[in-house]
């Protein structure tokens, strides 16, 4: 019924699922999630992510640098293309720009946010863009790397509704995830009311980012379904409408 768009399923604690990788998918399945995107945010780490998740075809995965890792990690365009022409890898990335973090490695960042867009394009696959505190920026970026041929999401959205739009007006989706749920985020449930029926996602970002009323857990894909549930009321919709508009949207992009 409901899919996860972005996950890091390699990063969960298998301690509360008996240090059992099945007994998470157990888990993740009677939550009615029927499908997830596993996102990659450092190439290290990736072979263990591809290992862990190959023999599950209802997982996906991305092969990208995260911008907090782009300075410490740099990739080579032929690296990340051999990667990325694997028929399981259905985007790239995830990449993009965070400037909360990084504030010393804003260069190295947007060389790498040009060089996964570039890769994106060669490929025709989507791409999946990490944003904060560095609005225009991103907006430039992806202009300019014509982000357009490609596609893409931005994941995570906690932005504003011009920074949305925007986005959306290069073709992009948006993502939500659990902070969606939160007290403190009216102007972000207040875009996830704005955003197009055939342009939003939903996420758990898991093992971060817990939604009410799990906050401060551990996250996992099976409470994906919360970040539906507020989708579904602040759309004024039900929520097997949510579970069926972002599986199409996940279709149509991945």
């Amino acid at each position: 019924m409901f899919i996860d768009s972005h996950c890091h399923l390699d990063r969960i604690d298998l301690n509360d699922f008996n240090n059992h990788f099945p007994s998470l998918l157990d888990t993740i399945r009677d939550s009615q999630v029927s499908r997830m995107l596993c996102v990659s945010i450092n190439l290290e780490a990736y072979q263990n992510m591809r290992n862990l998740v190959d023999d599950y075809d209802c997982i996906d995965v991305s092969v990208g640098v995260h911008p907090s890792d782009s300075k410490e990690r740099a990739t080579s365009e032929d690296q990340l293309y051999e990667l990325g022409a694997d028929s399981k890898v259905v985007a790239i990335g995830e990449t993009g720009l965070d400037y909360y973090y990084g504030k010393d490695s804003k260069q190295e960042q947007q060389e790498s946010f040009r060089l996964h867009l570039k890769v994106a394009n060669r490929l025709n696959k989507p791409v999946i863009v990490h944003t904060r505190d560095a609005q225009q920026d991103t907006l430039d970026i992806l202009d300019q790397g014509n982000v357009q041929a490609c596609g893409g999401v931005m994941h995570c959205f906690t932005e504003s509704w011009e920074m949305a739009r925007q986005a959306l007006d290069m073709g992009m989706y948006i993502s939500f995830s659990g902070i969606v749920t939160f007290s403190n985020a009216d102007a972000l449930r207040e875009v996830a009311r704005q955003v197009p029926d055939d342009r939003f996602l939903i996420e758990t970002d898991s093992p971060y980012l817990a939604p009410v009323p799990h906050r401060g857990k551990q996250n996992h894909p099976g409470w994906v379904r919360h970040v539906a549930e507020c989708l579904a009321d602040v759309r004024k919709t039900g929520v097997e409408d949510i579970a069926r508009l972002s599986a199409e949207n996940y279709q149509r992009l991945f």
